[in-house]
């Protein structure tokens, strides 16, 4: 009748299957979200009123300047392809080439933003689209130059074939597609090369991209259609939830009233996180795959499991895998070869991450208050 047995919740009986209790937590999350958003409709009414959003990315029906100000980024792409040409045939040196380059992405980052803070009737949110379009630009850019100029190097060594790191092997076609043929420097220096690369899912530029057999139609229907559901449910939240609360939260703000203060933040927080969740899967999962589907791009790596983070470096370096590996390839590696230490390395890394998240956030703001750039290197 009895053994020497501990309770399953002790730690030592090696119990780990949980999963009931996990499904009772996320019953009771439905039940308590749906009395919020029972409450929230009691109160207020019906405030989803999809239309609306498409003041925020026009001011003026007339006037589109965040689509202009994208159209012109293709003087700064075609810039470098023209740069890249002129080095691999020599007709200019190694030095002046990367004075060309450094000119040509500082004046794209200064140019969207002096575009952004001048124009009248740009809007904030047409603001942040158009400036995080140019942030993508100059890391693709800057890997582009800067992969190029490896491969160069190795030509320069004499060496027979490129590396896995500039290269990667063919990948058979089936179902009676057209196969891929590799590409070898500098025949990559081709305007469909280079414009395959600024819409392809990746930061990272490399000669010849890993590539799927086929397009999948009922794949790429599948993301279509969470793209639009998922940001139909953005707006929705965002104008029934969030907006309203923001709104009742001025007062304690502004009577500094700490206690109200808290509880609106709490309150606020909610919804911030589910917005935050349904972002990511439409972002990182959503989008990134249709555009990878279209393109027929093999990698579909572009998140690892940062739910299981147990640190604050492994959420950073498994929730954005395009960023950290940019980031790796491009910032942290190099630097490592230069004899910097990790530490350094690891703290320029994250005030490159919270110069560009305060350049997305401040600029079409228009208030430089730093709050983004202290938030990302007090981690």
């Amino acid at each position: 009748c009895h053994v020497l047995q501990e309770s399953l919740l002790s730690s030592a009986s090696g119990y780990s299957n949980y999963r009931g209790i996990l499904n009772w937590c996320v019953v009771m999350l439905v039940l308590s979200n749906a009395r919020l958003f029972l409450e929230n409709i009691i109160k207020y009414g019906i405030l989803v009123d999809p239309i609306q959003v498409v003041s925020l990315f026009l001011k003026d029906p007339y006037s589109w300047p965040a689509p202009c100000l994208i159209i012109v980024s293709n003087l700064f792409i075609l810039t470098t392809l023209h740069v890249e040409r002129r080095l691999a045939v020599g007709t200019i040196s190694e030095t002046t080439g990367w004075i060309l380059h450094i000119f040509n992405l500082t004046c794209m980052l200064i140019f969207s933003s002096v575009t952004v803070l001048t124009v009248t009737s740009m809007t904030p949110v047409g603001g942040v689209f158009s400036l995080g379009i140019y942030t993508v630009l100059f890391l693709k850019l800057y890997s582009y130059q800067d992969a190029n100029r490896w491969c160069r190097e190795i030509r320069q060594a004499k060496a027979k074939r490129l590396t896995r790191s500039y290269s990667c092997p063919d990948v058979k076609q089936s179902n009676g597609s057209a196969v891929h043929s590799l590409v070898s420097y500098p025949g990559n220096l081709t305007h469909r090369d280079m414009y395959y690369f600024v819409f392809a899912p990746t930061l990272c530029y490399q000669l010849n991209f890993p590539r799927s057999p086929r397009i999948r139609k009922r794949f790429l229907i599948r993301r279509l259609f969470e793209m639009l559901f998922l940001m139909q449910l953005l707006v929705g939240l965002i104008q029934q939830w969030m907006v309203p609360s923001i709104q009742n939260s001025m007062k304690p703000f502004r009577e500094m009233d700490f206690s109200r203060m808290v509880e609106r933040l709490l309150k606020l927080a909610v919804p911030n996180h589910f917005i935050w969740l349904i972002f990511f899967y439409w972002f990182f999962h959503s989008s990134m795959n249709f555009v990878a589907e279209l393109l027929q791009f093999g990698d579909r790596e572009f998140y690892r499991d940062w739910w299981n983070s147990e640190s604050v470096t492994y959420f950073w370096a498994n929730w954005n895998i395009p960023v950290h590996k940019w980031c790796l390839r491009h910032f942290y590696k190099p630097m490592l070869k230069t004899g910097t230490n990790k530490l350094l390395a690891q703290t320029a890394v994250f005030l490159l991450s919270a110069f560009f998240h305060e350049y997305l956030i401040s600029v079409p703001l228009k208030m430089f208050r730093l709050w983004a750039f202290i938030g990302m290197m007090a981690q």
